[in-house]
Parts: structure tokens; C-alpha cells; sequence
């Protein structure tokens, strides 16, 4: 599984050249929780691919995922990922969940 975690708009989904995201990866047999610590106070999203052949991306046939994905707050999925603000939740102070639903389409 690799999840990543961006408080930046342009940079969600993928978290592609953004400096300050948080990723990690884990095991997909691993229900247990993925902790970011010592995040600053802000607006987030979180997106997690089941990144199957471990090539660091998610796979689609014709723009359909191949792979599993889930994202923060678990949007409606239509065309597309969701947008920022469909996963985006607030970080303040002290422990903040997100339970991400992971789905597959193929």
C-alpha cells in the first residue's frame, strides 16, 4: 500500500512534487493504522493505492483503475479521483482518524 498525505490542492492526489507531503508504504495484509506525526494544523487529504507490482503508481486500463485506491472521508467515486476538498479534513491538535475505504474496480 502506499499512502500519502498532502495539504496542498495542486499536489492531490499523488502528492507529485510536493515537498512537504508525508508518504509511507505498508504491507496490504496490514489492517493496522499508518500514523503521520507532528502534522501542522491545516486542511488534508489522504490518498492510498494497493500498488499491486509495487511500481510506485496506479495502474489503469483506458483510465479504470487496475489497482485498488481509497481516499480520506471516502468520496463518491465518479469520473476520476475526487477532488481536494471532496477528501480533504481538518488537522488541529491532537489525534485525528481517518478509516479509508479501499476499492476495486477490475
Amino acid at each position: 500500500m502506499l499512502v500519502c498525505v498532502t495539504r496542498f490542492p495542486d499536489h492531490f492526489p499523488d502528492c507529485t512534487d510536493d515537498p512537504e507531503a508525508r508518504t509511507a508504504k505498508a504491507p496490504a495484509a496490514s489492517a493496522g493504522p499508518i500514523a503521520f506525526l507532528a502534522l501542522p494544523s491545516g486542511n488534508y487529504a489522504v490518498a492510498v493505492i494497493h500498488d499491486e507490482n509495487r511500481n510506485a503508481k496506479l495502474d489503469t486500463i483506458a483510465r479504470i483503475p487496475r489497482e485498488g485506491f481509497g481516499f480520506s472521508r471516502n468520496p463518491a467515486i465518479r469520473f476520476g479521483p475526487p477532488s481536494f476538498d471532496q477528501a480533504r479534513f481538518p488537522v488541529a491538535t491532537g489525534d485525528v482518524r481517518q478509516d479509508v475505504r479501499m476499492r476495486y474496480i477490475l
